[in-house]
């Protein structure tokens, strides 16, 4: 315990906090007393916020808040009644935080403080020392690659506040989002695993292609695209295996599902989630890790890059084209895209991103699809399905059909009139929000029977496959109501994310499960292959689930699990049962490596809206 307290974290936090502390006293003592006081208040104010911020963040996303994260949802205010319980959920620290605060104003009731001015000497001494003590902060930097890398170019949140303290890291990211920064790639080591049949199973004339296209890497004046030229000239693609094309020339409808997790899965309660996960391909290593809410899984699991607060900031606002996502793919294969939302359309600036993904047809509350159902908090996910599948089956042609769920959506207590309508078929005993929970899954049960059988009415149901994903797990319950609905016990930053993904067609003969460790960076580029669509499987962070290539699930602090073991971001690896290593430190160091790498990749390629200049809009 004392080597985690008393560490180079520790040094650096104090060395780089100090011209810091210096500042702020300077603020509060450069100017007469009744602006020194109201100095002083307001530099404690927008301290304790920034606390409390950072707090309430962390609690609800795991992940700590940047400034860029300021304007993603249009809507914060749908957060309000969310804020709240998580603020209730955790008041001993929330009002842990105040206190400074407090203090200062029962100081100021009996006027321990002093505001009076600094003297010319006394200033200028404290300007010098604010100078040297900056100077040597950095000077302690230079022999330091990682700290310095980390300092200046990586986005890695987690990592800066561990060395650097909370309000370097406030410091550090208001710069960034000012002045941005250059982000560092390394070349990377890649030892393929085991294909899941032995080589004695599988004809020697068989030789499987890369999942590659004929691409021109021609030198850019934009220095971040030749970066990204050269880390994925180097980089190893995947190869297509016994899968790929397995649904060519059939259609797609692909489920982002509100709140799913595993967790909500039964038989008996939702048996047609049951029969599509256990009937179809079924991954049993999948995981769902939060990335700032939906609209981080929808990133993840639409376009196979890795969010941060800063990616996900560059891809609304600078609307690049993901070349490889399902509505851009399909269509340029003749088929009709459409995709729908049943909350309001401009949330998460899906008017917006929807066209990037290549949905133009893209409905949601507020756009038409009010026209349909009831539009009231919370929609039905059934009344969403039977309003919207005549706009596609029934006609001539493939279609790709989106769907973004709602009715799983927190809060999760009697104002939710979805669960409600579900609330007795779950056990009494359980935690309350846990029940609300797992009655609002109920609806996305029925929303999927619902699908099914309007596939029946208008014979495409063999014809087409149905692919579904969670956006995250439902992060407003405690990790004891998780557990209290959970088969095994879960931690807070890695197993509680894990979950389902399936992939379902009634014409499978069988199902098949897949082990290999995957996330939703890989839901993607797993369909693509799937169905034989041509792609360049170096552009994408994620990797087909079915190929050779090493499983890998990657999460918002930068701890992955493996298909040896599970990393926790700071150093503390647990290997997999049964799982064994030749060099476990080669191996953590070759997965940090990618995961370092699959950070700034994502936030590269949307920066210089890369796949616009390699591929062509």
């Amino acid at each position: 315990m004392l080597k985690k307290v008393i560490n180079i974290g520790l040094i650096y936090l104090i060395i780089f906090l100090l011209p810091v502390c210096l500042l702020f006293t300077f603020l509060s003592k450069c100017f007469n007393k009744t602006l020194n006081k109201i100095m002083m208040y307001v530099i404690v104010l927008l301290l304790t916020v920034f606390f409390e911020v950072q707090l309430i963040f962390y609690k609800l996303f795991s992940l700590p808040f940047s400034f860029s994260t300021i304007g993603l949802a249009d809507q914060a205010l749908d957060f309000v009644n969310i804020v709240k319980d998580t603020i209730v959920g955790h008041i001993v620290p929330f009002g842990l935080l105040l206190l400074p605060f407090v203090v200062l104003v029962i100081l100021n009731i009996f006027k321990i403080i002093s505001y009076k001015k600094y003297s010319k000497g006394s200033s200028f001494a404290l300007v010098m020392m604010f100078i040297v003590s900056y100077v040597v902060s950095f000077g302690y930097l230079l022999p330091n690659k990682t700290e310095y890398n980390l300092y200046f170019k990586t986005d890695d949140p987690s990592s800066i506040i561990d060395n650097f303290g909370m309000v370097n890291y406030m410091k550090i990211d208001l710069k960034r989002q000012i002045m941005g920064y250059e982000n560092d790639i390394k070349i990377e080591k890649i030892n393929k695993i085991d294909n899941k049949k032995s080589d004695d199973d599988i004809p020697e004339e068989i030789v499987y292609k890369d999942n590659v296209l004929e691409l021109q890497f021609k030198e850019s004046s934009n220095k971040e695209i030749n970066s990204l030229n050269e880390y994925f000239v180097n980089s190893i693609p995947t190869k297509q295996n016994e899968y790929t094309g397995m649904f060519k020339g059939k259609n797609l409808i692909f489920i982002l599902a509100e709140g799913y997790n595993e967790v909500a899965l039964d038989e008996n309660r939702t048996p047609t989630l049951y029969k599509m996960v256990h009937e179809g391909f079924n991954f049993t290593n999948f995981y769902s890790p939060v990335f700032l809410s939906t609209t981080g899984g929808e990133f993840q699991a639409t376009t196979g890059l890795i969010p941060t607060q800063e990616t996900l900031k560059l891809w609304k606002q600078k609307q690049p084209g993901v070349y490889f996502a399902l509505g851009n793919a399909f269509s340029k294969l003749g088929y009709r895209a459409q995709s729908y939302h049943n909350w309001t359309y401009t949330y998460y600036k899906r008017n917006i991103t929807m066209k990037t993904l290549g949905f133009d047809n893209y409905t949601g509350i507020g756009n038409g699809l009010e026209k349909k159902i009831r539009s009231n908090w919370l929609p039905s996910d059934i009344d969403m399905m039977n309003a919207t599948t005549s706009d596609y089956l029934g006609q001539e042609g493939n279609f790709v059909t989106y769907y973004v769920t709602v009715s799983g959506h927190s809060p999760y207590n009697s104002s939710d009139n979805i669960a409600r309508q579900y609330l007795d078929q779950i056990d009494e005993s359980l935690p309350s929000q846990a029940r609300y929970y797992l009655a609002s899954q109920i609806e996305l049960d029925k929303a999927l029977e619902a699908l099914i059988n309007n596939l029946k009415e208008t014979n495409e149901l063999d014809n087409t496959v149905i692919a579904m994903v969670g956006d995250h797990y439902p992060y407003t319950l405690t990790l004891d109501e998780m557990n209290s609905i959970a088969s095994y016990t879960k931690d807070e930053i890695v197993e509680i994310n894990r979950s389902n993904f399936f992939i379902w067609s009634n014409s499978m003969e069988s199902s098949i499960t897949v082990d290999k460790v995957g996330s939703q960076i890989d839901v993607l580029p797993t369909l693509l292959n799937l169905f034989g669509v041509d792609y360049d499987s170096r552009l994408i962070v994620g990797k087909d689930i079915l190929s050779d290539y090493p499983g890998l699930a990657i999460f918002s602090n930068r701890s992955w699990v493996s298909d040896y073991g599970t990393y926790f971001a700071g150093g503390r690896f647990v290997p997999k049962e049964g799982k064994e290593l030749d060099n476990q430190d080669e191996h953590i160091k070759e997965m940090n490596n990618r995961v370092a790498n699959g950070f700034s990749v994502s936030k590269m390629v949307m920066n210089s809206k890369y796949y616009d200049y390699i591929l062509g809009e």
